[in-house]
């Protein structure tokens, strides 16, 4: 099932009615993306006692725009679409941007975080100086690099979607519909660029108080597991690492919801 939040907000339910009495999971997209690279998880989730949100952030997806300016603006945001709802408390699961959104959530109310699960993650989330130019300037382009930087592999493992599956196919036309279904400006520039100069990670690391999980690729190019170490050594994660790229849940989709399983059973 779906739910639109209010007029602006898009949320995936994970094929059950949202119901604010049950554990809450929220889970926020990367640059570019949308709820379905969570389908999987929230599906099963849903489908085993949880309530989900998966949402579409701002401009994205089936979400209306602008496009908000900053992490910090985006993790309010979230916090606003679960007060929408009624729920109290949350465990948030974020994707690469949305780990940083979700890291954000968690300080900014430390009390309604159950669980801070972050995926693909990094801090600084740099980016690195010709992306973002060619973002800026040949959008196609850009997105064909940061295609091939996040994929160690051409097809999926049994699970989903389905053995033999083209991740880069997929992925990329995902990219391309969010960016040409954005109608006020650079999507891709300004997803990356949030990504690229936010500064507050280790401040909001001092302020989260529930349990923290990390999900990495071992073979991730766009965040490697290093590129972690300083908001580990803030956060001390409980640390799941698979044999993947930065697209975990296409790369490794079983492994990432034994993962995530594992982190809200506790």
């Amino acid at each position: 099932m779906t739910m639109q939040i209010n007029a602006h907000t898009y949320a995936y339910t994970g094929g059950k009615p949202f119901d604010a009495a049950l554990p809450t999971v929220v889970f926020l997209h990367g640059a570019l993306h949308d709820h379905s690279v969570f389908t999987l998880l929230a599906r099963w989730l849903a489908h085993q006692g949880h309530s989900v949100l998966a949402l579409d952030l701002p401009g994205h997806g089936r979400s209306a725009g602008p496009a908000l300016a900053s992490i910090p603006a985006l993790a309010t945001w979230a916090l606003e679409a679960l007060d929408a709802v009624g729920a109290q408390r949350a465990a948030w699961v974020g994707h690469s941007m949305g780990s940083l959104i979700a890291l954000e959530a968690a300080a900014q109310a430390p009390a309604r975080a159950t669980q801070l699960v972050m995926i693909g993650t990094a801090f600084p989330m740099r980016v690195a100086p010709a992306l973002l130019q060619t973002a800026e300037q040949d959008p196609e382009a850009a997105m064909r690099m940061v295609n091939t930087f996040s994929h160690s592999t051409q097809a999926a493992k049994p699970g989903y979607p389905g053995p033999g599956a083209w991740l880069h196919g997929g992925n990329l036309a995902l990219m391309r519909r969010t960016q040409t279904g954005y109608r006020q400006g650079n999507l891709f520039a300004l997803d990356f660029t949030l990504c690229d100069s936010y500064e507050g990670g280790l401040d909001a690391a001092a302020k989260v108080t529930c349990p923290v999980t990390f999900i990495a690729g071992s073979r991730d190019s766009m965040t490697p597991p290093k590129a972690a170490a300083a908001l580990a050594a803030a956060l001390k994660p409980t640390v799941h690492t698979l044999p993947t790229g930065h697209a975990l849940m296409a790369e490794d989709p079983d492994g990432v919801l034994r993962a995530l399983r594992t982190a809200l059973a506790a």
